[in-house]
């Protein structure tokens, strides 16, 4: 006759009860959170809200709103001063500069993510070291350069030159987003059939779009933005850029602040427009980079 053994039952431990959240806010919550980022908002917002009223104030108005709107100094900046023609050239030389920067940022970043050679992590190094270096050393040589090449007074020379100050920091960051895409992708492909080349067209192009968009981003708002090298290789007006053309707009005894507030105006709306229509994948493609595979 068998004997069954009785287990005592284990006796049930009721999981640990959430502290109740209070049906009061923290009143503290809005001076360590809220009123700081408020502050913030109002310091970063107020010179460009100065900046629009100037612009579209009518002349020897002192009211801090505007009324009623004029759009004169618009017109004054684009077609009197020239501004049209400043915005093309920008427009022209971002473009630029970001096609040259995101493809040759994909191939370097590609070859650095996938490929081991002798000196890679001194080439990373040196990569990294450039950003430390002020623009402002890079304008002799490059100056010595352009009049070599026949580049000064060009929007190419603009290009190639802003194209050699955002590149290195792109290749950095275009390897980190090729390190996230895995590499057992490629070898599926390989082993299906195709060749290394159709493979990364296939899977691991589209995987980089978030990391295109960042890179080209940053590569046009630096070239848009970028003074230092528009205004040391142009010397005509016809190829000057727009923060150019706004520090010529500054005159000696006196300064149009409506038409130069409008010429700021004009000079921030494509940057706004530009972050405004990339920021999903900006922040994807961020985020991708900052995460290490």
């Amino acid at each position: 006759m068998t004997q069954t053994l009785i287990r005592p039952e284990t006796p049930v431990v009721p999981p640990p009860s959430r502290p109740r959240r209070s049906k009061h806010r923290d009143p503290s919550r809005f001076f360590r959170l809220h009123l700081p980022l408020v502050l913030y908002l109002l310091f970063t917002l107020i010179p460009f809200y100065w900046m629009l009223v100037f612009a579209v104030r009518p002349a020897g108005e002192t009211s801090l709103v505007p009324w009623p709107i004029t759009f004169e100094h618009f017109d004054t900046v684009w077609n009197g001063v020239g501004f049209g023609l400043f915005f093309q050239n920008s427009l022209i030389i971002g473009v630029g500069t970001l096609v040259t920067v995101t493809v040759f940022a994909l191939m370097g970043g590609y070859a650095l993510a996938r490929f081991k050679f002798r000196g890679q992590r001194v080439f990373l190094l040196a990569l990294l070291c450039t950003q430390f270096i002020p623009g402002a050393m890079m304008l002799i040589p490059l100056f010595v350069i352009f009049k070599s090449a026949g580049l000064l007074n060009s929007l190419t020379g603009l290009i190639i030159a802003d194209t050699a100050f955002q590149l290195p920091l792109a290749l950095i960051l275009m390897s980190g987003f090729v390190r996230n895409v895995p590499v057992e992708l490629e070898e599926a492909a390989m082993v299906d059939g195709c060749t290394r080349l159709r493979a990364f067209f296939a899977v691991t192009l589209p995987q980089l779009r978030p990391a295109l968009v960042a890179v080209g981003s940053f590569a046009f708002i630096g070239a848009w933005n970028n003074f230092l090298f528009a205004l040391m290789f142009a010397s005509k007006q016809d190829k000057f850029t727009l923060p150019v053309g706004l520090s010529y707009a500054l005159g000696e005894f006196n300064t149009d602040f409506g038409a130069l507030a409008a010429g700021g105006v004009v000079a921030a709306v494509p940057v706004v427009l530009v972050f405004a229509v990339v920021q999903r994948f900006l922040v994807q493609g961020l985020s991708a980079g900052a995460v290490k595979g």
